[in-house]
């Protein structure tokens, strides 16, 4: 029997424990680290530290892992940064209460000259207040959780990174300073504003939010009124542990459209760019799409029409105005699947069939690309794994088959300050 032949529930779980199982046999169990992906020698990514940390309670309640194993491997990622050097220096951890990109996997050292990441930072963050808010034991250990969870969500400060302007930055570097740029356009921010704004020790002020939202771009694309991103992860990011489905800022009361409806027309928009497949790569189809950041060949396309089209390596591909190079993410239907069910789960059977080269282990590689050679109908297939969507195929299928993510950080009184501090209202919030 072939996964897509699978029931529903099954096929889900299948997916879902293969995922996490994929997260607990590469975390480093001294310090929490996690890798990027599955190359042999590669760093840390802390955002998928934080969808880690994220997930230990998702096994520890399906009964992959037991609660103390996911309590250790909470504790030991806990006081690893809660330890780690702070201050800047090139080949530290991190500076002012925010953490280097990529880390060794032994040390926690900053590599390849990453730069010091406000999102990935985010996305740290979220996994510290997840396990806070999932330990609630009056126990010494889990008393500890929720201490150090707390004191590390304490020490970011967030003015600093607004750089004395109005926004923040993407980032900073300790051979240049702060990245040029600041977050523009709608994007996975959202979840990065909302813990800036909870802050108790170091907010940035309610204006800075609106000044982000000003740069929003609002679109119509085959019949959809949306808030225009491309690449759907922008869509997914911050909905992994903040329920939208029922609360909404000044724009979604403007535009009359939650943040979360806006993932479902994303969603819509993804299936219907791939039904019209106006570059006309191979593949593509309403049950074939998945257009986001993942891996690529890089280097010129070697496709049968030839016309010197190149290829992307590691990059965010977008529906419909690009960029575009006929590559897909066969996780992205699954991950979307609270959105819009029907449309996710009917492009997710679809290309377990026509692709099951797309998988190993039961997990899905990074991409592929039926435009270009490969041993089998996929094409050329990703080598590896990413942490990234691992980490949130275990969340959103959660999301999706019980809301233990967004239930528990719907009681989260850190994340309860950030959105209204943002103006959001209305259902759990308001209770």
């Amino acid at each position: 029997m072939t996964l897509a032949d699978l029931e529903d529930d099954a096929l889900l779980d299948t997916l879902q424990q293969a995922a996490f199982n994929w997260l607990v046999e590469n975390v480093n169990p001294e310090n929490g680290l996690v890798p990027d992906n599955s190359d042999p020698g590669a760093p840390c990514s802390i955002a998928v530290v934080g969808f880690a940390l994220s997930s230990w309670p998702v096994g520890a309640s399906r009964g992959w892992i037991s609660r103390d194993h996911a309590r250790a491997l909470t504790l030991a990622t806990l006081r690893f940064f809660i330890s780690a050097e702070q201050g800047g220096d090139h080949r530290g951890t991190g500076h002012q209460g925010f953490f280097y990109h990529f880390l060794d996997m032994e040390h926690g050292c900053r590599v390849w000259n990453c730069e010091l990441s406000l999102i990935d930072t985010a996305l740290l963050l979220a996994g510290f207040e997840t396990a806070a808010c999932y330990f609630d034991a009056d126990t010494p250990e889990e008393a500890d959780i929720r201490r150090l969870s707390r004191a590390l969500l304490a020490a970011v400060d967030w003015t600093w990174a607004l750089d004395q302007g109005g926004t923040l930055s993407q980032g900073w570097h300790p051979e240049t300073g702060f990245i040029r740029y600041d977050w523009e356009g709608y994007s996975e921010a959202l979840i990065l504003y909302v813990l800036a704004l909870a802050s108790d020790t170091h907010p940035i002020p309610r204006d800075s939010y609106q000044a982000w939202r000003v740069t929003y771009q609002w679109e119509q694309i085959y019949g959809y009124d949306v808030l225009y991103a491309g690449p759907l992860f922008i869509h997914i990011f911050s909905h992994a542990w903040l329920d939208f489905r029922a609360i909404s800022d000044g724009f979604n009361h403007e535009k009359r459209v939650t943040y979360f409806e806006n993932s479902a027309r994303a969603v819509q928009i993804q299936s219907e760019y791939a039904r019209i497949n106006p570059r006309g790569f191979a593949g593509y189809s309403a049950d074939c799409w998945g257009f986001t950041a993942c891996d690529g060949l890089g280097g010129p396309m070697d496709s049968a029409d030839d016309i010197g089209r190149y290829f992307l390596s590691y990059s965010a591909r977008g529906a419909p105005y690009g960029p575009d190079d006929g590559t897909i993410a066969g996780w992205a239907p699954a991950a979307a699947l609270p959105f819009a069910p029907r449309t996710a789960m009917s492009a997710l059977r679809e290309m377990l069939r026509q692709y099951p080269g797309m998988m190993r282990d039961n997990r899905f590689l990074g991409a592929f690309n039926p435009s270009l050679p490969g041993d089998g109908p996929e094409g050329w297939v990703s080598p590896r794994i990413y942490g990234l969507d691992q980490g949130l195929l275990v969340l959103m299928l959660e999301n999706h088959r019980s809301g233990e993510i967004w239930a528990l950080m719907r009681h989260s009184a850190l994340c309860r300050r950030g959105l209204r501090r943002a103006g959001f209202k209305g259902s759990w919030l308001d209770g």
